[in-house]
């Protein structure tokens, strides 16, 4: 009996595919406890390297431009200002006793000037309208050393109110903020990956129905992260890390590398259940979902390559993070994936979970209703589906165009935190006037008591500008070298505002050159909280059009070499950005307003973190390629086979819509436990990434790109002369679909039980 159109011939040795992908999984499957302990071998070492040369963290935090200049020059010549901590003291009910507040105040000081970790103690300050007093510590050491040293002075506070019950005695500070978000952050991002574990094995146990089956991709994802970050750390002795970047790893980590082996998992156990050996379907595995994965994991560098287009080192840091994590999910996928689906062949289905198993085992024979049902518009009326979800997600992108940016302070940490309570009743008791900016000069040691006046002069001058504050303190500090010479100047708004930027422009335009006049001069910045803000949001918002730009082009003509069509290229690139422009308007309506606190427990700020736009951008651009490659390339076998675009689109979603539905859940599920975490810059990533994968696993992927790939029909797979000459093989014309408009679209399920039936009556 024939073979059925268009299905393997099981029973005939299985056609020999080439390329690199392929020879590597054949490697592996053919020595498959080899390459598993080379894997080992190779995440220990990695693990191992970093823990022995630890993580280079960046000093200068978010600092960029003439702000960072500022910093270093400060830090070079060892002038950065000691910690400042303050002790408030209030009562607890009713007016505050200032006598036995003044008892208090006497009490810590005398167990605060006992600490080798303190300074000095100044004496207590009563609020003018007499309801707290506070006594300013300053620690001794540098303030990078604060965080560590802060301990023991949290202890004497502690003690102090322990022994004044009536008072409330409480500690607030740089330090002692910086102390209380470290460990909630901690605890926060150790429950984080508590959490994704479980659930993303609850999730793979619904997609596979075994144990096994749903653990390999989980296994392979965690020692992805893993040895990411143990490379992360060598890398950082180049580009200093952010604070941030572990928890970045474990987030892109745990989606791409779930993902990648969803796609070889999925396809594997499809061939092999069409009576493949171990080997052979590891090997069609590989040419084609293998295939589709390292082409993802291309598509991912290439789009966080856009963040090194900015001047910040934290980009730099972020974007190598993710590409390390994204190379090795890749190389891991290709290497050892191949080898545990080998060695393990059919003991990868057990332990079965018996209900779960035979909801998967009764999915086989087909590709349930769901998704040819949310298909079926698409299908029957491409042109009106298109222009319905197209008009839709502008309509969601249109927010976007009113987002405000704004760098995180410490107002903005969540009120959860008992020392934020703290802060609220400092504020409220000694209301600050704004914030400050720090004028920084590099001279030759001769040059310092010139550059001194000059800088007393400058604080003069701007006391007379309605920007600044009018009473300034002019605390002129030389470093002991005699080379660096700094002041800071009161601003009378906060970092971020217009009015902040403007005393900003003012003094580094027009006050600061007067000022200079007749000093000799190295060098100067201008830094502190407000330039450092504008410095910064001024880089992020340069570099956004040209990393947009960048990642945009180089997308294309990667997608141009693969699928040898600009088409394909163009419309993945477009379905990509609309993606994106619906993410960020999203985000916009959710944090940018007030309706929405209550869900997720945050306080609204009124703005969007200055970071998050380019780098939501990349990593969204990246991850929403995994899904368009695995699709397109799926759709393109088919037509490759002779099936008509229509046909081809149909049952190339379908048949992948399992695949994409299950990793995009997964992706999901991780990013929205971030969107649970304590901070709102982790709040606002955990949710905009996760609306934006919801939005392209389900509405770009089931609507808007079959409806576009029905209407532009074989013009999908024009293929310019250069690519036609340059291709040992190149996909042949689709036929002609010769089926009137009015025919009703094929039905992919019942083509596949189809397919299914006539291949077990060939068996049989």
């Amino acid at each position: 009996m024939d073979q059925p159109a268009g299905h393997p011939d099981t029973s005939a040795p299985t056609r020999r595919h080439t390329g690199a992908t392929v020879r590597i999984a054949r490697l592996s499957a053919t020595h498959p406890w080899w390459a598993v302990g080379a894997w080992v071998l190779f995440v220990v070492l990695c693990v191992g390297a970093g823990a022995a040369v630890g993580t280079r963290v960046n000093d200068m935090g978010l600092a960029t431009g003439e702000a960072l200049r500022a910093a270093e020059m400060e830090d070079t010549a060892e002038l950065t200002d000691p910690a400042q901590e303050n002790v408030l003291i209030t009562a607890r009910k009713g007016a505050l006793d200032e006598a036995d507040a003044r008892k208090a105040a006497a009490d810590v000081t005398a167990r605060l000037e006992k600490l080798p970790q303190v300074a000095d103690v100044s004496k207590a300050v009563g609020a003018q309208d007499g309801s707290a007093l506070v006594v300013r510590v300053t620690m001794a050491g540098s303030a990078d050393e604060a965080d560590a040293a802060v301990q023991p002075l949290l202890d004497a506070t502690d003690a102090t109110a322990a022994a004044h019950p009536a008072l409330r005695v409480e500690q607030v500070g740089d330090a002692s903020l910086s102390a209380a978000l470290d460990s909630r952050l901690t605890g926060d991002f150790r429950k984080a990956e508590l959490v994704s574990i479980p659930v993303t094995l609850g999730i793979l146990l619904v997609a596979f129905g075994a144990l096994l089956a749903a653990g390999v991709p989980v296994l392979l994802a965690l020692s992805s992260v893993g040895a990411a970050i143990g490379l992360s750390a060598l890398a950082s002795q180049l580009v200093p890390a952010t604070d941030v970047l572990d928890s970045v790893i474990l987030l892109i980590g745990m989606a791409v590398g779930v993902d990648y082996s969803l796609f070889y998992l999925r396809r594997d156990r499809e061939e092999r259940a069409l009576g493949r050996n171990r080997v052979d379907a590891v090997e069609i595995a590989a040419a084609t979902s293998g295939h589709a994965v390292v082409v993802s994991g291309l598509a991912v560098s290439v789009a966080m390559c856009g963040m090194f287009v900015s001047d910040s080192s934290t980009f730099h840091s972020l974007a190598i993070g993710a590409i390390l994590v994204v190379a090795v999910a890749v190389l891991g996928s290709v290497t050892v994936l191949p080898a545990l689906l080998a060695g393990l062949g059919s003991r990868l289905e057990r332990p079965r979970v018996p209900l779960i198993w035979r909801l998967t085992a009764d999915r086989r024979g087909g590709e349930g209703r769901f998704w040819p049902v949310v298909l079926r518009p698409a299908l029957r009326r491409p042109a009106a589906t298109l222009t319905l979800s197209v008009v839709a997600l502008l309509a969601l992108a249109a927010p976007a165009t009113g987002m405000k940016l704004k760098l995180l302070d410490d107002s903005d940490l969540p009120r959860s935190l008992p020392v934020m309570q703290s802060y609220d009743r400092l504020t409220a008791a000694y209301p600050g006037t704004g914030s400050s900016l720090r004028v920084v000069l590099l001279t030759p040691p001769a040059e310092a008591r010139k550059a001194a006046d000059a800088l007393t002069e400058l604080a003069r001058q701007v006391s007379g500008e309605k920007e600044f504050t009018k009473e300034q303190t002019a605390e002129v500090r030389t470093s002991a070298d005699r080379t660096v010479t700094a002041v800071d100047l009161g601003v009378a708004h906060r970092a971020g505002t217009p009015d902040a930027e403007h005393a900003l422009r003012l003094l580094r335009e027009r006050l600061l050159p007067q000022a200079l006049e007749k000093v000799t001069i190295t060098e100067h910045a201008v830094g502190g909280p407000v330039a450092l803000t504008a410095d910064f949001t001024e880089d992020a918002t340069d570099a956004m059009p040209w990393a947009i730009g960048f990642v945009l082009l180089l997308t294309f003509l990667m997608l141009m070499a693969i699928f040898r069509s600009p088409v394909v290229a163009l419309t993945a690139i477009l379905l990509n950005t609309l993606s994106a422009g619906a993410s960020y308007g999203l985000l916009t309506l959710v944090f940018q307003h007030h309706w929405a606190e209550s869900v997720l427990g945050f306080e609204s700020n009124g703005a969007i973190v200055t970071w998050l736009p380019l780098f939501l951008f990349v990593v969204l651009f990246g991850l929403s390629m995994d899904y368009h490659i695995f699709v397109v390339s799926r759709i393109q076998e088919l037509v490759q086979e002779g099936v008509p675009t229509r046909e081809a689109v149909a049952r190339g979603i379908t048949g992948s819509a399992g695949t994409v539905t299950s990793a995009a859940v997964v992706m999901v599920a991780v990013f929205a436990i971030f969107a649970t975490l304590s901070t709102l810059d982790m709040k606002q990533l955990g949710v905009g990434l996760a609306a934006a994968i919801l939005l392209d696993a389900t509405l770009i992927r089931a609507v808007v790109l079959p409806a576009a790939m029905i209407l532009l029909g074989r013009a999908n797979w024009w293929t310019p002369a250069l690519f036609r000459r340059a291709a040992t093989t190149s996909p042949p014309t689709p036929e002609p679909e010769s089926e009137p408009e009015s025919k009703p679209e094929p039905d992919p399920q019942s083509q596949s039980r189809s397919r299914h039936h006539q291949h077990h009556q060939h068996q049989h």
